[in-house]
This record gives structure tokens, C-alpha cells and sequence, in this order.
């Protein structure tokens, strides 16, 4: 399929007529097809997929959720804003999982350190996608002047003030 799609977008719609679009085109729907046979008859495929799926679309639900409460559509419709906004939403998200993740990950190693056995079937159908705990639309404040010579070293310390 990446055969054809190169080819479609280097020759663009004057590309139909060749016989090696054809020929990945009728590859796509064998492929199609195959995947759709898979579907319909192996349960364990169809789960995995749709698991997949659901997998994914709470990734986009959590994205939805940050742009929604981050800068209004008026901005990002330049390239380099849009490389930006994309990579800015990316970051975001991907926090968001990594500390749902670690949070997550408290009660399984205190079970475990109990002795207590988990299934592991149980833990693949766990995902880090809630937002339901996280208010996006906040203002983060941090301490910086607090931790200046760590973050610049070779900056100049921040004046005191001396209280009398």
C-alpha cells in the first residue's frame, strides 16, 4: 500500500490509468478484505482491535478535552503555529499519561509487595487516558527564583530582601 500511495502522490490523479496503481489498489482491497475475514471470524483478533480502537479514541477524547480549555481557534493558522499547537498538544498528552501512569502504578506494587497475585490480562485493559481528576484550565505557578541557581548556574543570585 505505500507502493501505491507513492505512486498516486507523485503522478497525482493522472495515476488511475497505470497498471501499477491498479495493481496496488486491487493489493489494498485483498488487504481490505483479509483484515475483514479476521474480523469476522477470530474473536481474539476482533478484541484486540477493538481494544485498539478504544485505546485510541480516549487518546483523542483526552485531546479534545486540553484544546478545548487551551487557546481559542482564532490562533495557529500559520504552519509554524499549527507545527507548534500539534507538538505543544502531543506534550500535554503525553504528561498527562505518564502521571496517570505513575499514579497508577502504586496500587499494583503494593498488591505485589503483599503478595498478592495479578492477573495480567486485567492490567492490559487499563489505560493512563482519565482527565477526569485534572483541571486544565488552571494556572501552574512555579517557585523558579526558588531553585535559580540549580536551573543557571552561571546566572548572577537574585537579590534579597531584607525584612525588619
Amino acid at each position: 500500500m505505500a507502493c501505491r500511495a507513492g505512486f498516486a502522490e507523485r503522478f497525482g490523479s493522472a495515476s488511475r490509468g497505470e497498471k501499477a496503481y491498479k495493481a496496488g489498489h486491487a493489493y489494498g482491497l485483498l488487504l481490505r478484505t483479509l483484515h475483514l475475514c479476521d474480523t469476522l471470524t477470530l474473536e481474539d483478533f476482533r478484541r484486540e482491535t477493538l481494544r485498539a480502537l478504544n485505546h485510541n479514541e480516549r487518546t483523542h477524547t483526552l485531546q479534545r478535552q486540553i484544546r478545548r480549555d487551551g487557546a481559542d481557534s482564532r490562533r495557529g493558522r500559520r504552519t509554524e503555529e499549527l507545527v507548534a499547537q500539534s507538538g505543544a498538544l502531543a506534550l500535554v498528552t503525553n504528561l498527562v499519561m505518564a502521571w496517570n501512569t505513575h499514579q497508577m502504578q502504586a496500587p499494583p506494587d503494593r498488591w505485589r509487595a503483599q503478595g498478592r497475585q495479578i492477573d495480567p490480562q486485567v492490567l492490559h485493559h487499563i489505560t493512563p487516558m482519565g482527565f477526569e481528576g485534572i483541571n486544565f484550565g488552571g494556572i501552574l505557578v512555579f517557585p523558579l527564583e526558588r531553585y535559580r541557581s540549580r536551573l543557571l548556574p552561571s546566572s548572577s543570585p537574585p537579590p534579597t530582601t531584607m525584612v525588619t
